[in-house]
């Protein structure tokens, strides 16, 4: 059985105003948890944080991730930072759907983003067996900007930011065009049965990236590994989706995580 874990955060964007300030500390939480409770080994976990995680560099790693699998592996993929929704396009003709999209650093609305049909990609050829845990702390919403007015009015000492960018008029526009306009959601596309996706909320929530005891972290990444460590590890992903949902509840985050994979993996312990 063999361990590989992606980690990436993404605190600085070349877009100016869309800079965060908890993704990297998300990446060294995850690592941490892998290391001591999950017998991940150094090397077998590789991060990208900032102006490394470019679309480039994610989707190269994403296949070195999967590369050589076999049934039994534990494979992690985890990405703090934006993310948004556009409507998808083949060349210029556009569909009659929205693409949740991850924003990487690089990230423009030209096409420097990932949608679900990069990561289909990526993991269609998972052998059964093989078993895969996805980390989203980003936002897919189309109520985001909402949501982040709402934000701005918190106290100082709970500042909070969403992790979602908006997109500009022009790619809006495109958006509204259609009122009944159905959304997909990332990672729905692919095989259910190959992988856990944990996300930091609902598809009309986003996530926070906020100040939690003098530093700056993912909301929904900070108590899940608060959970894990509480637990050493030993937790089933229902009660740890429990427990999440608690803890953000009681602080006062307007976020609900989710936890999408078969019946089986939910009462299974977390990474098992």
């Amino acid at each position: 059985m063999a361990n590989k874990a992606l980690l990436v955060g993404v605190n600085k964007y070349r877009m100016p105003g869309a800079d965060l300030q908890g993704c990297v500390n998300d990446v060294t939480n995850i690592r941490d948890i892998l290391l001591k409770y999950f017998g991940f080994k150094v090397k077998e976990i590789r991060v990208l944080v900032d102006e490394r995680a470019t679309k480039k560099g994610i989707l190269s790693r994403l296949e070195w991730l999967v590369k050589g699998s076999k049934a039994g592996d534990r494979l992690i993929f985890q990405f703090s930072g934006h993310g948004s929704q556009i409507r998808d396009r083949e060349g210029d003709e556009l569909k009659d759907h929205l693409d949740e999209i991850l924003c990487p650093h690089d990230m423009d609305w030209d096409g420097t983003y990932i949608v679900d049909d990069d990561l289909k990609a990526v993991f269609a050829d998972l052998p059964k067996g093989a078993n895969l845990e996805v980390l989203l702390d980003c936002c897919h919403s189309g109520t985001g900007t909402r949501e982040a007015m709402a934000m701005a009015c918190l106290p100082a000492d709970r500042a909070v930011k969403p992790r979602f960018l908006a997109p500009p008029m022009d790619i809006l526009c495109r958006q509204l065009d259609e009122e009944d306009l159905p959304e997909t959601r990332l990672l729905r596309s692919t095989n259910p049965t190959t992988h856990v996706l944990f996300s930091g909320c609902r598809d009309n929530q986003t996530s926070a990236d906020a100040n939690i005891k003098g530093s700056y972290n993912g909301a929904f990444t900070y108590y899940f590994c608060k959970h894990l460590r509480d637990a050493q590890g030993s937790l089933s992903r229902s009660e740890l989706l429990k427990r999440l949902r608690a803890s953000l509840k009681y602080e006062g985050y307007d976020q609900m995580p989710q936890l999408e994979c078969t019946k089986t993996e939910k009462k299974k312990r977390v990474l098992e």
